[in-house]
């Protein structure tokens, strides 16, 4: 049950198969089995559970609101929700309950879709991890599945792997089966990023297809949100229903047509698939170059052409992002000042001294050092150096991929991200700065572009953990780009994580992991 696709669960709310009060009490306790997971930071279990008598009342009565009636859903912790605490993970928000509902979030209310929580992520989405936030960590639920424990000989309390970030508790909730889909933020690959490392489909739409209100602002210029669920079908229909217009949300774009369902046999014959050579980065695995090799052997097998093409500004891009992200972020962060809402220190000799307290207190390390950088950039002595000359590179990434489309090349096949999910103890060896450009080398590209992308999983490495490649296509190509991802699905025939949630292959370790699950 917890395991069906959207589309299977919503024919069998409507055939009475299934009703949406079971599916979200199932949830509901899963939440509570998973809590180590910490993939949420406010379970909305009150009112899950009245949405889904509400749905369930409409269709026992058949008049669904649409194909998402009674279907769980979570949010990421940036997105405003009313009357629910919207914190970013971060003690600046820790009390801050929004008035509104961003525009996505209420386009899934809307189509009676029901709210199980608001998910874990990086303090204000700056991290690549989901291990710098004020509620604490994510782990990835492959760790307590059966491929990963047998490779490791470590109790399921430890030396678990991270989920990926900004949006891992997202792809957390999801990959947990406690919610069929979510959505999470993405301005470097934020979502992709999780989305790879938790094996589940990731899409990153065109700038401006997605409304951006409600979404509390990292980088303007670059955040969409983001959509992750089990099957490409589904980010479909998810897709279809959140895409277009928004008045509040000057920045939004008509939806280039209706995303009816995607092709059951898509023809690859006459695909061109592009492979950047200046994706072959320092620090690529082995299984992961074999993964994106084994795929693009798949498409010229099926008869598509796929050509090596180059992308030559790839490798200023990530110094580039970051230029942009902090001058952004030092802009907007200059908000929260203790004045009209969130976090506000008890220091008061003066209102300075109250503001620059309330932004210590508030705001951790990874936050203050991008906004100390931003401000650097920004000064009138620094600012034709760092941020004129970063838009001037933006441009020239942006016309790579222009050229290489241009070209006749339909989509690009990328890995998602350098690896598997590391371990956690592994992973914070190193800061967040460093870490981010590590992790941020495939994906970030995509937003500075402003073009679609999407991560699926394709193959479980050695260790058991899943392995994300990615597709990029031209602007306003999203459906088609999922067509393909699609097919790519199809073949590659990734595993669900409910085949490892419990296994018997001995008693120890089957109590091992019932106590985690």
């Amino acid at each position: 049950m917890l395991n069906l696709t959207i589309k299977r669960l919503s024919q069998a709310f409507r055939e009475g198969r299934l009703s949406p009060t079971e599916v979200c009490r199932s949830c509901l306790n899963r939440i509570k089995k998973t809590q180590h997971l910490n993939a949420y930071i406010s379970v909305t279990e009150e009112l899950a559970l009245k949405q889904a008598q509400e749905a369930e009342t409409r269709l026992s009565q058949g008049a669904p609101k649409g194909p998402l009636d009674g279907i769980p859903f979570a949010v990421k912790d940036n997105f405003c929700t009313k009357n629910i605490r919207t914190t970013c993970a971060s003690r600046m928000l820790k009390d801050y309950i929004p008035p509104y509902s961003a525009t996505v979030v209420q386009k899934l209310l809307d189509q009676g879709a029901v709210l199980m929580g608001k998910t874990n992520m990086d303090e204000f989405a700056m991290g690549s991890g989901s291990t710098d936030g004020f509620y604490g960590p994510v782990r990835n639920p492959w760790s307590y599945t059966a491929p990963y424990r047998e490779q490791s000989s470590a109790a399921p309390d430890s030396d678990w792997v991270i989920s990926g970030g900004s949006s891992g508790g997202s792809a957390a909730a999801v990959a947990s089966l406690t919610s069929y889909l979510a959505l999470g933020s993405d301005t470097g690959g934020s979502t992709r990023n999780p989305g790879a490392l938790c094996g589940l489909v990731a899409l990153k739409p065109t700038y401006g297809l997605l409304s951006r209100h409600g979404l509390i602002p990292l980088v303007n210029s670059m955040d969409v949100p983001g959509i992750l669920t089990r099957s490409v079908s589904d980010t479909a229909i998810v897709l279809g229903i959140l895409q277009d217009l928004d008045v509040q949300d000057s920045t939004t774009i008509p939806a280039p047509a209706s995303l009816a369902d995607l092709p059951v046999d898509f023809n690859v014959k006459n695909l061109c698939v592009g492979i950047p050579k200046e994706y072959h980065a320092p620090g690529l695995s082995e299984e992961v170059l074999a993964q994106w090799s084994h795929v693009a052997d798949m498409f010229e097998r099926s008869g598509a052409r796929v050509e090596q093409v180059s992308l030559p500004h790839t490798q200023y891009s990530i110094v580039c992002y970051h230029v942009l992200c902090c001058a952004e972020v030092a802009s907007n962060m200059a908000r929260f000042d203790g004045l009209e809402y969130g976090h506000r220190s008890e220091v008061d000799s003066s209102t300075e001294a109250m503001y620059g307290s309330t932004r210590h207190e508030g705001f951790n390390d990874v936050v203050r050092g991008r906004i100390l950088s931003g401000n650097y950039f920004l000064l009138k002595q620094n600012y034709h150096h760092y941020f004129v000359k970063a838009q001037k590179v933006r441009r020239l990434i942006a016309n790579d991929f222009k050229v290489v489309f241009d070209s006749g090349v339909d989509v690009l096949l990328t890995p998602t991200t350098l690896t598997d999910a590391s371990p956690y103890s592994d992973f914070t060896q190193e800061d967040n700065r460093t870490r981010s450009a590590q992790e941020d080398v495939f994906t970030q590209p995509v937003n500075v572009a402003g073009l679609p992308a999407v991560s699926m999983p394709t193959a479980l490495s050695r260790q058991g953990l899943p392995i994300g490649l990615q597709l990029i296509g031209p602007a306003l190509q999203d459906r088609k780009l999922l067509s393909v991802a699609q097919w790519i699905e199809q073949r590659v025939g990734f595993p669900s994580i409910s085949d490892y949630v419990e296994f018997s292959e001995s008693r120890t370790r089957r109590e091992q992991i019932s106590t985690v699950w």
